[in-house]
C-alpha cells in the first residue's frame, strides 16, 4: 500500500464547485453551443441553464430548499435532466429511481429518504400515485409529458398515437399534499418559478449528499448509496483524462444509459456535459432504435452495458454502416467476456471504426467507472488501470491483510468519488467502508480480482457469485467466458444450485445462435469443449438451452432470477 504522503497528493485539481456550476461554467464559455439534443431537437447550454433556473425558482416557490429531498423517477428526458440539476442549483438532494420500479419500491425508495416530491412521466403516474398513497408521509406527483419536448410534428403524432392515453394524470383532484401543492404537470409547476424570486447562491459543502443512488439490493434490501457533488464531480474529470482522447466543444456522446444509474448519471451525462460535448439522449432502448441512433446521428462517443454491444452484432441494420466517426467505445456495468470483445472489436474494424472496445470496471459506490482499459495497451482478461487519484488493492476475503499482487482476493478501492455511506445503514457503511492502518478509508468492493506487477487490475466476479463445490471454489466468469467462445453460443450464465453431496453443483444455462437445434448432440459438444477449457469439478453437471437470459432493469444479465426459477424447480 502506498505510503500516506504518496496518497495525499491528488494529480487532478478538483474545484470546489457543485454540479451545477460545474454545467454553468460551460454555459459561459460556450453559450450557444448544444448540451442535449432530444430526437433532434436542441437545446444550447445557455438555454439548459435558464432552464434550470426556472425549475429552481419553482422549487424555492414551493418552499423546497437545501436539505429537501426530491425523488427522479424518469428516463433520459429534458425534464428529467433539467430537474436534477435544479435540485442540485438550491442545495436539495436528489433522489434517483427507476421508473419500471414495482410500486411497493417507490414506496420504499419515498419512505427511507423522506422525500417530499416526485417527478415522473405522465405514463408512470398511476403507479407513483400508488406508492404515494402508501407512503408514511406527505408526497406530492409532478407529471411531465413526452410531447413537449419533441419537436412539433413528432409531438403531435405522438400525442395521437400514445400520449393522448394519459392527457387525464395527473389528477387534480387530488388533496393538497407536501409544500401546500396538488398534483400537477411538470409544466404547471414551472410557472410558480416567477422572474422575481431570488435564488440563493450556489454552495459547495464538504461531505454533502446531493444524489441518491439505489444498489441493485445484491444483500435483499436495495440500499441508497449516498452521494457528494465532489464525488460526482471527480468521477467526471477522472473519466475525461482516462479516456485519453479529445472530449469537448463539438463532440457528441450517444447518452442511453438511464440517469438513475451511476453509469448513466455519471458517465453518459455529466462527465459529457461539464467537459462542453453534446449529450443525445435516448429515453428507451431497443436494438433497432440504438442501430437507428448510430447511423443518423453519428456521436463520437458511446458507452453502455455488453449486451447492448452485444445486439449490435447482429443488426441487418448496420450492415455496411460506416464506423469510422466512433472516437470511444466504453463497455461497463457488467462483465465483458474476452470473447465478446474479440467479436465487437472485428465488428468495429470491419466497419471502419479506428478504435477497440475499452472494458470499464466500478460500481455505483463510487458513483461508477474507476477503472479503464488504457488506450494504446490491452492485456486479455484485464479491466485497465485505476483512474488518476483512484487507487486499488487486493486483500484476502474477509480480512484487512493486504496481498502481493498476482494473488487474487477481494478488490478494494479508494478516492475522491468513494460515497460517504449507505442511507440510514450504519452497520452496511460500516462493513463496506473501513479505515486501514494508512489513515485512509477503503471501500470494500465484495468483487474478487487481482492486480499484476504493473498495476493492471483483473476482475473475477463478484464474490457472491463464487461457487463452491465439493470444496473447490468455481468462478462462473471463467466458465462464461469459455461457453462464450463456442462459435454456436451467443451468451451463457452460469449459477450454483444446491447439492447435498457437493454443497452446490454448476448449472450452466446457454443462449444458442439462431439455426442451432438445441439437442442433446449439441449439450456433448459444448461438454467435449469445456473439458478442454475448465477444470474436471468445474464443469457444468446441466446444461439447460434457453431462448434469451432474463435481465435486470439495467440491461446486466439476471442471475438472481435464473437461482430463484433452479430452486423452485428443485422444491
Amino acid at each position: 500500500m502506498e505510503t500516506e504522503s504518496k496518497m495525499q497528493a491528488f494529480e487532478l485539481d478538483y474545484p470546489r464547485l457543485t454540479m451545477f456550476e460545474m454545467v454553468n461554467r460551460m454555459a459561459e464559455a460556450h453559450p450557444q453551443a448544444p448540451a442535449y439534443e432530444f430526437f433532434g431537437k436542441k437545446t444550447t447550454f445557455r438555454s439548459f441553464v435558464d432552464k434550470i433556473e426556472q425549475a429552481a425558482r419553482a422549487f424555492t416557490s414551493a418552499g423546497l430548499g437545501k436539505g429537501d429531498v426530491i425523488t427522479i423517477c424518469m428516463p433520459n428526458t429534458p425534464q428529467g435532466l433539467v430537474c436534477f440539476y435544479a435540485v442540485n442549483r438550491i442545495g436539495a438532494v436528489a433522489n434517483m429511481v427507476h421508473p419500471l420500479s414495482a410500486e411497493e419500491e417507490i414506496t420504499f425508495y419515498l419512505n427511507i429518504s423522506e422525500s417530499s416530491l416526485i417527478l415522473t412521466m405522465d405514463m408512470f403516474y398511476e403507479k407513483a400515485a400508488a406508492a404515494r398513497d402508501r407512503a408514511d408521509h406527505p408526497v406530492t406527483i409532478l407529471t411531465a409529458r413526452m410531447q413537449e419536448e419533441l419537436p412539433v410534428h413528432m409531438g403531435l403524432a405522438y400525442t395521437l398515437k400514445t400520449g393522448r392515453k394519459y392527457l387525464h394524470c395527473p389528477d387534480r383532484k387530488k388533496a393538497g399534499q407536501a409544500a401546500g401543492l396538488k398534483d400537477m404537470t411538470w409544466k404547471a409547476f414551472l410557472k410558480k418559478g416567477a422572474a422575481s424570486i431570488t435564488l440563493p447562491e450556489p454552495s459547495f459543502e464538504d461531505g454533502r449528499t446531493a444524489v441518491i443512488l439505489y444498489s441493485g439490493g445484491t444483500s435483499g434490501t436495495p440500499k441508497g448509496i449516498c452521494l457528494t457533488d465532489l464525488n460526482i464531480n471527480a468521477c467526471a474529470m477522472q473519466a475525461r483524462e482516462a479516456i485519453g482522447v479529445e472530449l469537448g466543444y463539438g463532440q457528441t456522446m450517444l447518452s442511453c444509459m438511464p440517469m438513475f444509474h451511476g453509469f448513466g448519471l455519471g458517465i453518459n451525462l455529466h462527465t459529457i456535459l461539464i467537459h462542453g460535448a453534446c449529450c443525445i439522449l435516448m429515453p428507451t432502448f431497443t436494438s433497432k432504435s440504438y442501430a437507428q441512433m448510430l447511423k443518423k446521428k453519428r456521436p463520437n462517443f458511446i458507452a453502455g452495458v455488453p449486451t447492448i454491444f452485444e445486439a449490435l452484432l447482429h443488426l441487418p441494420q448496420l450492415d455496411g454502416v460506416d464506423l469510422s466517426f466512433l472516437k470511444g467505445m466504453y463497455s461497463g456495468g457488467d462483465s465483458l467476456p474476452v470473447e465478446l470483445k474479440k467479436r465487437i472489436d472485428a465488428f468495429l474494424k470491419e466497419h471502419g471504426a479506428d478504435i477497440q472496445v475499452r472494458e470499464g470496471y466500478g460500481l455505483t459506490e463510487c458513483v461508477t467507472a474507476s477503472c479503464l482499459t488504457p488506450l494504446h495497451e490491452y492485456r486479455e482478461g484485464s479491466i485497465g488501470i485505476p483512474f488518476k487519484d483512484t487507487f486499488y488493492a487486493i486483500v484476502r476475503p474477509g480480512t484487512d491483510e493486504l496481498l502481493a499482487p498476482g494473488a487474487e482476493g477481494e478488490i478494494i478501492l479508494r478516492g475522491p468519488t468513494v460515497m460517504t455511506g449507505y442511507l440510514k445503514n450504519e452497520k452496511e457503511t460500516a462493513q463496506t467502508l473501513r479505515k486501514l492502518s494508512d489513515g485512509h478509508i477503503w471501500l470494500y468492493t465484495g468483487d474478487l480480482g487481482r492486480m499484476d506487477k504493473d498495476g493492471f487490475v483483473y476482475f473475477i466476479q463478484r464474490a457472491k457469485r463464487m461457487i463452491i463445490t465439493n470444496g473447490y471454489n468455481v468462478y462462473p466468469g471463467q466458465i462464461e467466458n469459455a461457453l462464450d467462445s463456442i462459435p454456436e453460443v451467443v451468451e451463457s450464465c452460469v449459477i450454483g444450485v444446491p447439492d447435498p453431496r457437493r454443497m452446490q453443483r454448476v448449472q450452466a444455462y446457454v443462449v444458442l445462435k439462431k439455426g442451432v437445434e438445441p439437442s442433446q448432440e449439441c449439450k456433448d459438444r459444448i461438454l467435449a469443449y469445456l473439458e478442454k477449457k475448465v477444470a474436471r469439478y468445474a464443469l457444468p453437471k446441466e446444461i439447460i438451452f434457453k431462448d434469451a437470459l432474463p435481465r435486470t432493469l439495467v440491461g446486466k444479465t439476471d442471475y438472481r432470477k435464473l437461482m430463484q426459477e433452479a430452486e423452485k424447480e428443485a422444491a
